[in-house]
C-alpha cells in the first residue's frame, strides 16, 4: 500500500501540506505535516484523528502514529520546495560529489528547469533535482540574541 498516496489527499483535504512520512521500527508511523504561519498541537491533533479514523477503515497496519511539525530544519522533498524556499539558508547533500564535495551550505536561490540554484562559500552551484539526496533548511540563529534573552 502506497501510504504517501492514502495520506496526501486527506491531509491536503484538510488545509496542510504532507512534508514527509516515515516508518520507524516497532509500528511507530511518523507524519510530518506544514502549513503557512506554522503547526501548534491542535494542528497535530486533528490530523492525528483524522488519520486514525482513515486507517481503521482503510486497514493500515501500525502500532503508534505521531503527527508533528517538520521543525526549522525543515526537509525540502518536492520540486515547490525548492522554489517556496528560496532566499533561505539550506543544506544539500549530494548522491555524488561535484569537486570532492557532496555536502553544501548555502543561500537557496530557487529552481530553474529542475534545477536547483544556490550560492555557497564555494560559489554559485546549479544541480539537477534528481542529483540531489537530501536537502532542508538550515536556519541561523543570531547568538547574541539568545544570551540578551538569558540575562
Amino acid at each position: 500500500m502506497d501510504l504517501q498516496a492514502l495520506i496526501e489527499p486527506t491531509v491536503c483535504g484538510m488545509g496542510y501540506e504532507l512534508v514527509t512520512l516515515e516508518r520507524v521500527g516497532r509500528g511507530l508511523l511518523r507524519v510530518y505535516i506544514d502549513k503557512p504561519g506554522g503547526i501548534d498541537l491542535d494542528d497535530c491533533t486533528r490530523v492525528s484523528n483524522q488519520l486514525t479514523r482513515l486507517f481503521a477503515v482503510e486497514h493500515v497496519d501500525y502500532d503508534r502514529l505521531e503527527v508533528s511539525s517538520p521543525g526549522l530544519d525543515r526537509p525540502l522533498t518536492k520540486a515547490a520546495d525548492f522554489v517556496r524556499f528560496a532566499g533561505e539558508r539550506v543544506q544539500i547533500r549530494l548522491r555524488l560529489p561535484i569537486e570532492g564535495r557532496r555536502k553544501y551550505v548555502g543561500l537557496l536561490l530557487g529552481l530553474d528547469e529542475d534545477r536547483v540554484r544556490m550560492r555557497s562559500g564555494a560559489g554559485e552551484l546549479a544541480v539537477a533535482l534528481a542529483d540531489i539526496e537530501s536537502a532542508r533548511l538550515a536556519p541561523e540563529f543570531a547568538m547574541k540574541e539568545v544570551a540578551r534573552r538569558k540575562a
